[in-house]
């Protein structure tokens, strides 16, 4: 079994480690952050990580009523500017915490006084050893170019603060049967998969599409296709992509649609109306099979219970889809050119 997939396999145990191994530290952290009338958070973070943190941009505020920002960190380390971070929780977010730049983000908020969060795989980096607290994701060593169980951990850890913020009992009781319910995705995916892998192995390129919660993983699912496939693939929200986008699509175009059952479903199928205007070739990603039009293409998830979880199921779609296409191609998916597995930005 190659690394992508094993790791793929070990997101259970990665999120059960995450959201059982930092329950004390996030009790603390938010217990401070309430103390000190803190009313935002500043959120910093590269690639998959700063996916995991527009995902919890939509949890804090659906759950919280927080808002939320994505920090610029070259407004720090390129032009050398002073933002006071004060009156914010900074949490930067990195799975191996040597990001140069996240990194000084950190630094000048503790400067300012800022209550400082690292989530990060590894308790002895820089990151790490830098914040007030550190959240560690407790994934074990991931090897493969591309995150999968550190994403998903991130993810729980993330969410876990808002619920803790919330006081949300309903929310931390779905978020403790997420290492269930994500292996039972998992085993319940790989059929669906290999099957698709093998209809679309000569895929040259393709569009992700999804809103609110399926957002950030229309960005996760584009990234971990393109970096394992080298093809060509973009990841939009459906409010974006009504407003010109929409435009690059041709007859027999390839374009992934998430559904989750939830609050937009709505937005989705007017996109897919849009879409068969167009005559695209659309897939439709979603955990309810009534919501699948009859005419296109469709992968189902397992049941969510809840849309705000929904992210954990559909995003396991694009990591096995690119792992199961690297197969069918004749790709290694560990010989990513480019592409290295920690990359350092200043």
């Amino acid at each position: 079994m190659i690394n992508l997939e094993k790791e793929i396999r070990e997101q259970p145990a990665a999120i059960k480690n995450a959201l059982e191994g930092n329950r004390q530290q996030i009790k603390a952290l938010v217990a401070e952050a309430k103390s000190r009338g803190i009313k935002s958070v500043y959120f910093c973070a590269r690639g998959t990580s700063d996916h995991a943190c527009i995902a919890a941009q939509y949890v804090f505020g659906i759950v919280a009523g927080i808002p939320c920002a994505l920090g610029t960190p070259s407004v720090f380390t390129k032009y050398g500017a002073k933002i006071d971070l004060s009156e914010q929780l900074v949490i930067g977010v990195s799975q191996s915490g040597k990001a140069e730049d996240v990194l000084a983000v950190l630094r000048s908020a503790k400067e300012d006084g800022a209550i400082t969060v690292a989530v990060t795989n590894d308790e002895t980096s820089p990151m790490a050893k830098e914040a007030g607290y550190s959240l560690f994701c407790g994934a074990g060593p991931e090897v493969s170019i591309a995150a999968t169980k550190t994403f998903t951990s991130q993810m729980a850890i993330l969410f876990s603060i808002a619920a803790e913020w919330a006081k949300d009992e309903k929310f931390s009781d779905i978020l403790a049967t997420l290492p269930e319910r994500v292996k039972e995705n998992i085993d319940h995916l790989v059929p669906q998969i290999d099957r698709m892998a093998n209809k679309y192995r000569d895929i040259k390129g393709a569009i992700i599409l999804g809103r609110g919660m399926a957002y950030p993983i229309a960005l996760e699912g584009a990234l971990k296709m393109l970096e394992t496939n080298k093809i060509s693939m973009k990841g939009y929200a459906i409010s974006d992509f009504h407003h010109g986008p929409i435009a690059q699509v041709k007859p027999g175009d390839p374009v992934f649609v998430i559904v989750p059952s939830g609050k937009t479903v709505e937005d989705s199928h007017a996109i897919i109306e849009k879409l068969r205007g167009v005559s695209a070739d659309i897939i439709v990603v979603t955990d309810d099979m009534s919501l699948v039009p009859a005419d296109c293409e469709k992968i189902v998830t397992a049941p969510s219970g809840s849309e705000l979880i929904s992210p954990f199921l559909t995003v396991a779609v694009f990591q096995l889809l690119a792992c199961r296409l690297t197969e069918v191609r004749g790709i290694d998916p560990e010989i990513a050119g480019v592409i290295n597995k920690i990359t350092i930005t200043k």
